[in-house]
């Protein structure tokens, strides 16, 4: 039980990084929304949920597996879905770049489906818990789309 929950909470403190680098997150306020735009706190409780949820299918993938036998391409999609997760605080609200914001959403969402993918030849009753991450990453892209047209048309 103790060896779960450790592997756990190692694979959920990770996907929280993004949230320690100093950025002006007042800048979402600053900008013309869409009327569909959730208000802020709508991603903080949003995205922690899917964080817990997406660190349920890494831990059980990496309990039922050792490391070495989990296949690269698993091991790559979740590189690369992390990465480009990660990146849309920092281009968004650090360098406050609308279209890279656009361009992290879409390429989260491109990668999560890679990950769903990968995620359902190893533990397929693990996917479902993917589902959440695909549909907001799917409505942070239309979102964001939408941000950066209003925005500079």
């Amino acid at each position: 039980m103790f060896k779960k929950i450790f592997i756990y909470i190692l694979c959920l403190i990770p996907w929280f990084f993004s949230s320690l680098i100093p950025v002006d997150y007042s800048f979402y306020q600053e900008i013309n929304l869409p009327f569909f735009a959730p208000p802020s706190i709508f991603y903080a409780i949003a995205w922690t949920i899917i964080y817990l949820s997406i660190t349920v299918t890494i831990s059980q993938i990496f309990l039922n597996n050792k490391f070495k036998n989990i296949p690269k391409s698993y091991k790559l999609a979740l590189l690369i879905n992390y990465l480009f997760n990660q990146s849309f605080t920092l281009v968004f609200f650090g360098l406050k770049n609308l279209f890279l914001g656009f361009i992290s959403c879409l390429a989260t969402f491109i990668s999560c489906l890679y990950l769903y993918q990968e995620t359902s030849y190893l533990k397929e009753k693990s996917i479902k818990f993917l589902d959440p991450y695909i549909l907001l990453s799917l409505f942070a892209t239309i979102l964001s789309i939408t941000i950066y047209l209003i925005n500079t048309l």
